[in-house]
């Protein structure tokens, strides 16, 4: 069986690239340099409105951990709602306790909301004290699906964990690995996981259209590209990807 392809992108040009380049699905986000937060509400409609791949949307107020507080959870379920309003594919979140383990009530709470969309359950699972037992309560809860890079930095540390993981999970939810993986290392990676479905950036880095650059100004923090250096996903990464299949 073919495996699946999904794409984790941050703009209305890198979901089209990803759709040219032959990929699945695409996760839409913002800000990637945090992991990935919840896109804004123009960029969805655009997508919506140019984009025929199916696109999960990623309900994350700020970057950091996944314990939130109240107004933060308060945040998220509108953004659940304005999402699911939007036709968004499915929803994509995650939501710990302060003890590291999934917030259940919450968890349950925005599930009901996104219905009758599938959910994942974001890499906030990696950051739980126990996978296997984590991964039982994500399906207690009826979580479609998880992105996981086994408990580990990259998905090529946790490739073993991950097939543990595939295996305890059966057809009881999709286990999906995700971090790390590209086009050189990706058939090694199925070998040893077998996952059904898997989850990767495959950015390009371009010059931005300015031609005058006042190098002295700065839009954020240092620890960063210049504003006149974009990223965004390479059309033709995904076709390569997608041609191992």
């Amino acid at each position: 069986m073919r495996k699946l392809i999904e794409i984790c992108l941050d703009s209305v040009e890198s979901v089209l690239a990803a759709q040219h380049g032959g990929a699945d699905r695409a996760e839409l986000c913002s800000d990637l340099f945090e992991g990935g937060l919840s896109p804004s509400i123009g960029t969805v409609k655009t997508v919506k409105k140019l984009c025929t791949l199916p696109v999960n949307a990623m309900v994350r107020p700020r970057g950091g951990d996944f314990c939130y507080s109240d107004t933060e959870f308060e945040v998220m379920k509108e953004e659940v709602k304005a999402f699911k309003e939007e036709g968004v594919n499915a929803i994509v979140f995650g939501i710990l306790t302060p003890d590291g383990m999934i917030d259940e009530e919450r968890s349950r709470e925005l599930i009901e909301l996104a219905r009758p969309l599938p959910v994942t359950f974001h890499r906030a699972f990696d950051m739980t004290r126990d996978l296997s037992s984590s991964l039982e309560t994500l399906i207690s809860l009826g979580v479609e699906r998880v992105l996981t890079s086994g408990g580990e930095a990259t998905v090529s540390e946790g490739a073993d964990t991950l097939a543990s993981l595939v295996r305890q999970a059966g057809d009881r939810i999709i286990v999906m690995p995700g971090c790390g993986i590209n086009e050189r290392n990706f058939r090694k990676l199925d070998s040893i996981i077998n996952a059904k479905e898997y989850h990767m950036s495959m950015n390009r880095s371009y010059e931005s259209r300015m031609t005058f650059h006042p190098g002295h100004i700065y839009m954020g923090g240092l620890l960063r590209q210049s504003e006149f250096t974009l990223s965004g996903t390479s059309e033709e990464r995904v076709r390569n990807l997608i041609s191992l299949l």
